[in-house]
């Protein structure tokens, strides 16, 4: 059986969810797993845009085969060539040997990466505004490169007003055939998800995303259908200006997250002594993580919600505590920027990773990093209690007059 959508008449939603996925990218913790979606146009000429990842694979040829309605298959487009969508294009250029591949120059150069596959008389070249005819449908491409990849473009069906946006406006979570935004709770938590697959897939390449933004804005776009996550057809400029948000590295909150990382205990309680203290001055919804529990893609998402970083990290063989530095080299490598940071330091003797994780953001855009760097030497006293109570009000002050 299958559980096809048709989201406007004649345009199926023909993806495939999969819940039994644990990693992402063999990397990033879904525990509400993962939707693939796929799109088919049945018109004078069928078009199917884009395929699904090998786990989804039966799904898939199911819910294209409903959808054909006996039909052969005439084109595919190709908006993104990452194997989670990618996957059965050898597949169905066998099964449906008067296929076409749409794609750009790119798109054809990873194909022959991927796949030793022929498509010298099956190919169809299109490059930005080129237009194809299916009949009551037309569709109209738009390059975005290094949206995340190079070859990435976006489709626009002109006469519903459909962007099919590849990997843009995207989220974890499966689907359950609820493929709707009007569909489902869209609270914090669902946002929460949405922000942390922004900002671990898409997060380094904010200057090109503004840049694929600036050139949708002239598109009157009534749905937007990307890869993964949920279809919009209301509300659109709720995901939109997240995106606007998320992509030029502005503070979704003027707020604060302490992150810490502690091998018995003292550093955790730096940590959670801060945090009373920021709350006794009035700064409030401050969250604490353990790096050792959160995952670093958890804690990633998290930074680009809050305005304000708190890192505490006891001294570890002379450098910081490895999972801090496992956090500090993805917000670098994301490109994080416009934050401001604050430092804790322990060690028993020769505290320095406080001065260590401070010489690591330096490369960061638009830093400021609050005075002072609280030092610990093993466990809190009086001083280092003292040191805790200045930093609070650094942090206060920051937070008031942002």
């Amino acid at each position: 059986m299958n559980y096809i959508r048709e989201i406007k008449k004649d345009i199926y939603w023909v993806g495939a969810s999969d819940k039994r996925l644990a990693l992402f990218e063999n990397m990033f913790p879904i525990p509400e797993g993962v939707s693939y979606n796929a799109y088919l146009i049945n018109d004078e000429k069928t078009c199917l845009l884009d395929t699904v990842d090998v786990s989804a694979r039966l799904d898939f040829l199911d819910n294209l085969k409903a959808a054909l309605k006996g039909r052969d298959l005439d084109y595919l487009v190709v908006n993104h060539m990452e194997p989670d969508h990618c996957a059965l294009i050898e597949e169905l250029a066998l099964k449906y040997p008067k296929m076409i591949v749409i794609g750009n120059p790119k798109t054809f150069n990873f194909i022959k990466q991927f796949y030793n596959l022929d498509l010298s008389e099956r190919s169809l070249l299109v490059y930005d505004e080129n237009e194809l005819d299916l009949g009551k449908h037309h569709l109209r491409f738009y390059m975005a490169p290094m949206v995340h990849w190079p070859e990435v473009m976006m489709t626009y069906e002109t006469s519903e007003k459909i962007i099919f946006s590849a990997d843009a406006f995207g989220s974890f979570g499966a689907n359950d055939g609820n493929i709707f935004n009007d569909e489902n709770k869209i609270d914090d938590r669902w946002f929460a998800e949405a922000r942390r697959y922004y900002a671990n897939i898409v997060g380094k390449y904010g200057q090109q995303v503004i840049a694929t933004l600036n050139k949708l804005s002239k598109l009157d776009i009534r749905m937007i259908a990307p890869l993964h996550g949920l279809v919009w057809r209301s509300d659109l400029l709720t995901i939109i200006n997240k995106y606007k948000t998320w992509a030029s590295y502005t503070p979704e909150e003027n707020k604060a997250i302490i992150i810490y990382a502690s091998m018995y205990g003292n550093t955790a309680k730096a940590a959670q002594v801060l945090n009373v203290l920021v709350n006794e001055n009035g700064i409030h919804g401050t969250k604490v993580y353990d790096v050792s529990k959160t995952p670093i893609s958890e804690l990633i998402s998290e930074s680009f919600r809050a305005s304000h970083i708190i890192l505490a990290s006891p001294t570890y063989n002379g450098d910081v505590y490895p999972l801090i530095n496992n956090y500090l080299h993805d917000l670098k490598m994301l490109n994080l920027q416009n934050r401001t940071f604050a430092f804790i330091e322990n060690g028993t003797w020769g505290p320095i990773s406080g001065r260590i994780m401070k010489e690591k953001i330096e490369s960061l855009k638009n830093i400021k990093v609050l005075d002072p760097i609280v030092t610990i030497r093993s466990a809190l006293n009086e001083t280092s209690y003292e040191d805790l109570k200045t930093l609070s009000y650094s942090i206060q002050y920051s937070i008031d007059t942002k």
